[in-house]
């Protein structure tokens, strides 16, 4: 183990939910109008806040929403944050551990209260598959590397 690595500390501060909310427009018609099949969307973002050198305040935000017969039947959305302690580790190592060791660490509470939300509201229980958020994140740098190429090919 190098002497870097020795001085790496990582930490679970706090696991809170910042911002939650279901939505069923169409109940409760939307429980009598056949065979439940739903067409399902998931959308996940991540944001991140430097509170002060060393700490982090992660937010993973998980947003579903079920169609039934082209009409909402409803629409959930969580933003599950951690604050995170972070020292010792390089910018590039930084940007993994924010960008995807986090969110993965946060999934699987948004996960449950989606869950929850969902059996509350009357629906079907609702799991989300898992994510790999090592692959979402590669794809978002190489997206804001190609967007970087293109406008430095712009500009000359």
């Amino acid at each position: 183990m190098s002497e870097q690595e020795a001085q790496q500390q990582f930490s679970i501060q706090k696991i809170f939910i910042k911002d939650v909310s279901f939505e069923s427009p169409n109940s409760p018609a939307v429980f009598t109008e056949g065979e439940w099949k739903p067409e399902v969307n998931v959308q996940i973002n991540t944001e991140v806040k430097t509170i002060n050198e060393g700490l982090h305040e992660v937010t993973l935000s998980v947003t579903v929403t079920a169609k039934q017969l082209e009409k909402t039947a409803f629409l959930v959305e969580v933003k599950q944050s951690g604050i995170f302690q972070l020292v010792g580790f390089e910018q590039e190592q930084m940007g993994g551990m924010l960008g995807a060791y986090c969110p993965e660490t946060l999934f699987p509470y948004a996960r449950e209260a989606i869950s929850d939300l969902v059996t509350k509201g009357g629906f079907p229980q609702m799991l989300l598959s898992p994510v790999n958020f090592n692959a979402l994140y590669m794809q978002h740098q190489q997206q804001a590397q190609q967007e970087a190429a293109k406008a430095t090919e712009t500009a000359h």
